[in-house]
């Protein structure tokens, strides 16, 4: 990921909790992504991971002080630098004085000098996030504007037992950060339903037919239209990765399932991007039973599926913007054409998976755009993720065009 990283810088309060150790991996996620990170700890954190290890993470230097020879006003030059400010983990000694508005240390002044976007992430003994001291300072904080996550349900601290007060997982809170800064844009409070990944049609109780999608560029324009302030729903078949946090997941497994699920999600959409590879037939007759290999048959009847894009036209709302994929083996700008025109679709991606670098289970794609007007974009290999966000700049351009 580098947008919309590239370029920023984020301040990263680290506060003393058994779950700073995660913190160190929130930084190298940051920096991988673009961003220049500024680490602040406060002294209980120095306790359970030092500033070396952040040192080593970011390339820069590490804060620690609030009154130090030299660095009088690194509160205020952290706050004003910062284009987004997370603390990770938040323990409720620094959600309180947070609430209070106290500056007795670095991180807290940073805070209230601070004009940035703020994003507090919870960490701490289940008991202490579920009293009502710790609830009502996180009203205030969210009252404050500051975006506060609630923590994962899960195993906590030996002995501990399991329950909600678990860091949320690194690759989660970084994307939250990328929602809280990317700018201003047409998405911003638009519905938009994807699909991704393969779906399987049964044989039998154990086995199916399906095909080789993982799913990953749908994936990649679900968490990309999320991240661009956009509610996602993503209807997606069995999936190699999902998206680690954002998108509301219907999970299917047959056509019929999926077809069922977008044909309801879309009612109140804005845009439908079709980015799923289902399945085109189906056994004719499914086994109750699991077909041993002594009687297996010599054939199987295949059936035809639903075609998802053509039987949801009836349901669209009007004003939908709709954009389907074409994955081809040969004369690819030709079908896509041709599916463009028979799916009534207002732009359709086409790709050809015999590509190196383009075809199932990749990271990266090459694909060309076709609109209804005819206009034919070709575009380099690149990362599915910069794929994501091309095909949502002309979905934007397309939703307001109405």
């Amino acid at each position: 990921m580098t947008r919309p990283f590239d370029g920023r810088r984020i301040l990263l309060g680290v506060t003393g909790g058994i779950a700073a150790y995660k913190s160190a991996w929130i930084a190298r996620l940051l920096s991988q992504a673009g961003a220049a990170v500024d680490v602040v700890l406060t002294r209980s954190a120095s306790e359970f991971i030092g500033p070396i290890t952040f040192e080593a993470l970011t390339g820069r230097p590490v804060f620690t002080a609030l009154i130090a020879e030299g660095h009088a006003l690194d509160h205020i030059k952290l706050a004003r630098a910062a284009d987004a400010v997370v603390v990770a983990p938040a323990t409720a000694d620094f959600i309180a004085r947070a609430a209070n508005g106290q500056a007795d240390e670095l991180l807290t002044a940073c805070l209230l000098a601070a004009t940035a976007p703020v994003l507090i992430v919870p960490a701490m003994n289940d008991r202490m996030w579920a009293h009502r001291q710790t609830r009502a300072n996180v009203v205030h904080l969210r009252e404050l504007g500051y975006t506060v996550l609630d923590p994962d349900e899960g195993p906590l601290a030996v002995g501990e037992g399991a329950g909600p007060g678990r860091l949320p997982e690194p690759d989660a809170i970084v994307a939250h950060v990328a929602r809280l800064i990317e700018p201003p844009n047409g998405l911003r409070g638009k519905r938009v339903v994807v699909t991704a990944g393969p779906t399987r049609e049964p044989v039998d109780p154990v086995r199916f037919l399906s095909n080789r999608s993982s799913g990953k560029m749908g994936v990649a324009i679900a968490a990309a239209a999320w991240r661009r302030g956009a509610d996602v729903t993503l209807v997606a078949g069995p999936l190699a990765v999902a998206p680690p946090t954002g998108p509301t997941i219907l999970a299917v497994e047959t056509t019929e399932q999926m077809r069922a699920a977008v044909e309801d999600a879309i009612r109140s959409a804005d845009a439908l991007i079709m980015a799923a590879a289902p399945a085109d037939f189906r056994p004719a007759a499914p086994a109750d039973q699991k077909i041993k290999k002594s009687s297996a048959p010599s054939a199987i009847e295949l059936a035809p599926t639903t075609d998802i894009l053509a039987t949801t036209i009836a349901a669209r709302p009007e004003g939908l913007v709709t954009v389907g994929f074409a994955l081809e083996t040969n004369s690819a700008l030709e079908h896509g054409r041709a599916k463009l025109a028979a799916k009534q679709l207002d732009l359709i991606v086409v790709n050809d998976a015999t590509e190196p670098g383009a075809g199932f289970a990749t990271d990266t794609n090459r694909v060309t755009f076709v609109g209804r007007d005819g206009q034919v974009e070709d575009q380099p290999l690149m990362q599915k993720g910069e794929v994501a966000d091309l095909i949502l700049d002309r979905v934007e351009r397309l939703i307001h065009g109405r």
